[in-house]
């Protein structure tokens, strides 16, 4: 049933995103299905939509599923997302050092062969590392991490080790580094959230507000939910003009700056063919200088500053990724 139940969602996620190309908004932006399909798109002007799916578990245990997202223009795929599934052990494993597989189940094995013979990239950004290390020795293609940046400057589980990185050199592949806080600098990120949260509760107690976690937020009413969260945006707006000086200066937020010396990590140890930078706006991600698709020119800012080519930064932003999408 549930297998059932995230296939119809994955289909309706596809149907929306043609109907918005082609019926709804077609002279705005059009989907791409190879690396021509992108060039063309950016000469006419309009915005380009590539399909990824970031969880196979909507596959359920029907392979021949894989064909039919890829029809539909679906170009990559992880195998694993934030939990373990029917194909794949994921990152979060290394929470509790419980496993599913091992790394990848049988029927994952089986994907990836379908994948390589259908043209869908594999995307090992969350799957566990002894899966990603499975699926770049089955691999007969080279493969991505969509978005994940190096484990040597920031210990996070979502980051890739050196050794990984290696091998996904080896492979011919691409690993997207990631503005995402924790992922960057995991220890500037914490200090800078303490110091926000700080600054939070310091305005709710002065305004005789209590500040809930998730949970219980969760457990409200309606109508107490909607109270909670006009005196939060009332909270935030006090404090937005006393971060600055309150929060910054004494915790500075992590910055296109961190993301960069990923990107300079990366380079000098894998080779510039292989890196790529992502945004992951829609999962958690954005950074100082770079907090949506608005800012996206202060990342090419500072690789001009530290000595990237044009041609070099059109590698990083696009043509590594759609090297390995051909």
């Amino acid at each position: 049933e549930g297998y059932a139940e995230a296939y119809n969602n994955a289909i309706d996620k596809f149907d929306a995103i043609h109907r918005l190309a082609e019926e709804i908004a077609p002279e705005k932006i059009e989907i791409a299905y190879n690396s021509d399909d992108v060039r063309h798109i950016v000469a006419s002007g309009k915005k380009v939509a590539m399909i990824g799916i970031e969880n196979a578990y909507p596959i359920g245990l029907e392979i021949a599923h894989i064909k039919k997202f890829q029809e539909r223009g679906g170009r990559y795929m992880s195998l694993a997302h934030n939990g373990h599934n029917q194909f794949s052990d994921s990152h979060t494993g290394e929470l509790d050092n419980v496993w599913l597989h091992g790394g990848l189940s049988a029927i994952g094995k089986t994907a990836i062969a379908e994948m390589n013979k259908w043209g869908v990239m594999i995307d090992v950004s969350h799957p566990s590392a002894d899966a990603i290390e499975e699926m770049i020795e089955l691999t007969q293609a080279p493969l991505i991490a969509s978005h994940s940046s190096a484990r040597a400057l920031s210990n996070h589980r979502r980051n890739l080790s050196d050794k990984q990185l290696l091998l996904i050199k080896e492979n011919g592949g691409v690993v997207q580094t990631v503005a995402f806080g924790a992922y960057l600098n995991g220890e500037k990120d914490a200090l800078h959230k303490e110091a926000m949260n700080n600054l939070i509760t310091t305005i709710a107690t002065e305004l005789g507000h209590t500040i809930l976690d998730p949970s219980e937020v969760k457990s409200l009413t309606e109508a107490e939910r909607l109270s909670y969260q006009t005196h939060m945006e009332e909270i935030n707006q006090l404090a937005a003009p006393r971060v600055a000086v309150e929060v910054n200066t004494i915790a500075p937020p992590v910055a296109v700056t961190d993301l960069v010396d990923h990107i300079d990590y990366m380079v000098d140890l894998i080779g510039l063919k292989h890196v790529g930078i992502s945004s992951d706006f829609d999962g958690g991600g954005g950074i100082s200088g770079w907090n949506d698709a608005s800012e996206t020119l202060n990342v090419t800012v500072e690789l001009v500053r530290r000595g990237y080519t044009e041609e070099q930064i059109s590698m990083l932003w696009s043509g590594n990724l759609l090297r390995v999408l051909d």
